[in-house]
């Protein structure tokens, strides 16, 4: 999401959470960037949109936030909970008897050749890797240098984006296969995608969220499916963009989609009858 970012599409992040009502809401990392947060771009919309989240949270929905690479000291905070609102580093759910790893990504920036191996030890080599690159990365800041990113980099080498996402993808691939995961589900890369990934050892589904300060997408699981979504592509997304309708239940929704069709429909008779 990067809230407290101009780039961040907060207005379109609170038209979309307005139209779903979820059981489970997983925030899978860089939440808020309080690495690039300034004060003037933590407009009233990316307020709305943390009131929004929590006020889901009230509601019944269990909120899960996954810490990211642009929220360091959060993590400092991994195993807390508030009511439904849980904070940690990664998150194994059974989802009709599927078992589905999600985390951030940014586990495997320093160390992305040896991060499968590594990982090998479970909770252990996945904690080891997340002390690296938090140490790495401190030394950097003190440094003046910019943490390291894969996602970053995709910016930056553009001309090395196919290479950094395959290996990305594949090492979570393997992780996940070898961990006999069903699926595994990503953020970081900003890079929206479903496929599967096929070893000799099995296979998994990789999925990875995208962002909403490009591509606007999100995962959704439905009926025993995934799904990606895509703003762009949601035909209701400018019913729930309207402020009056965002606190609506979907009885209202379609009343009021119905009347505005009448109203619409009233006007072309009355501009037909005029002429």
């Amino acid at each position: 999401m990067h809230l407290g970012t101009p780039q961040c599409h907060a207005e379109e992040l609170l038209a979309y959470l307005s139209s779903i009502r979820p059981k489970k809401l997983i925030l899978n990392g860089d939440i808020i960037d309080r690495s690039r947060t300034v004060q003037t771009h933590f407009t009233s919309a990316h307020f709305k949109v943390l009131r929004k989240i929590f006020g889901m949270a009230a509601g019944g929905t269990e909120v899960y936030y996954l810490c990211g690479n642009h929220e360091p000291r959060l993590r400092n905070l991994r195993g807390c909970h508030l009511s439904n609102f849980y904070i940690k580093n990664k998150l194994l759910l059974n989802l009709d008897g599927k078992k589905v790893w999600f985390f951030h990504g940014d586990v495997f920036d320093v160390l992305p050749l040896a991060s499968k191996w590594i990982t090998r030890f479970g909770s252990a080599g996945f904690g080891f890797l997340m002390t690296v690159n938090r140490l790495v990365n401190w030394l950097r800041l003190k440094l003046g240098k910019p943490p390291i990113s894969t996602a970053a980099r995709l910016k930056k080498h553009p001309e090395q984006a196919a290479e950094l996402i395959r290996r990305f993808e594949q090492t979570t691939s393997d992780i996940a296969i070898r961990n006999a995961y069903d699926s595994v589900v990503c953020g970081h890369l900003h890079h929206p995608g479903k496929q599967w990934k096929e070893t000799p050892s099995g296979k998994t589904l990789y999925l990875n969220s995208g962002d909403w300060v490009e591509n606007l997408t999100a995962l959704e699981y439905n009926f025993k499916r995934w799904k990606l979504y895509r703003y762009d592509e949601d035909k209701l997304s400018p019913f729930y963009a309207d402020e009056d309708l965002k606190e609506m239940d979907m009885t209202e929704l379609l009343d009021s989609i119905l009347a505005r069709k009448e109203d619409a429909a009233t006007r072309k008779k009355e501009k037909s009858s005029g002429e």
